[in-house]
């Protein structure tokens, strides 16, 4: 049975979908996978214990953040499912996206994600970070799709400039 990983993500998830909906076999195993990022719930740790004693006691945020972290996700991966509407797992790992992704598609056969870098042309430009580290190490093929109509081709960059070549300087033979 083919086994098709799905990214996740806020904001490009539908696209996403769609593509497993159009791409994926019809007897395919299918992953919804989202990616809560560690540092979220760390960050608002972080500023509380930067109170240095004048935070009160119970007051943290990291848990709250962590709280709602989760609820978003849960909801993320709810909608995609009933978008998705046909049986499929549903995952959500908290960590580096980029890491937990890779590695989660170590057992798939397809990963599908969505491009979320800029997305108003056609380059390299249009993966973000993340995403790029993604396509460069996932170890199972990968389908790239655009959340939304893909930019005209005319919207590619140009070639970087190449400075002038120089010739070497002529020397007389002796």
């Amino acid at each position: 049975m083919t086994e098709v990983l799905v990214w996740v993500t806020e904001g490009t998830w539908r696209a996403s979908v769609d593509a497993a909906l159009r791409f994926a076999p019809a007897d395919a195993s299918i992953t919804l996978l989202h990616i809560s990022p560690a540092d979220l719930a760390e960050a608002a740790h972080g500023s509380y214990l930067g109170l240095f004693g004048r935070g009160q006691p119970g007051r943290d945020p990291g848990p709250r953040v962590a709280e709602l972290a989760a609820a978003a996700a849960a909801g993320l991966l709810d909608a995609a499912a009933r978008r998705l509407d046909r049986p499929c797992h549903q995952v959500n790992r908290g960590g580096r996206p980029e890491h937990e992704v890779v590695t989660a598609a170590a057992a798939a056969d397809l990963l599908i994600l969505a491009r979320d870098g800029d997305r108003s042309r056609l380059g390299p430009k249009s993966l973000g970070k993340a995403a790029r580290f993604v396509v460069d190490h996932a170890p199972c093929p990968v389908l790239v799709v655009w959340p939304e109509a893909a930019p005209g081709i005319a919207t590619i960059p140009p070639p970087p400039r190449q400075p002038p070549h120089h010739k070497p300087p002529h020397r007389p033979e002796r």
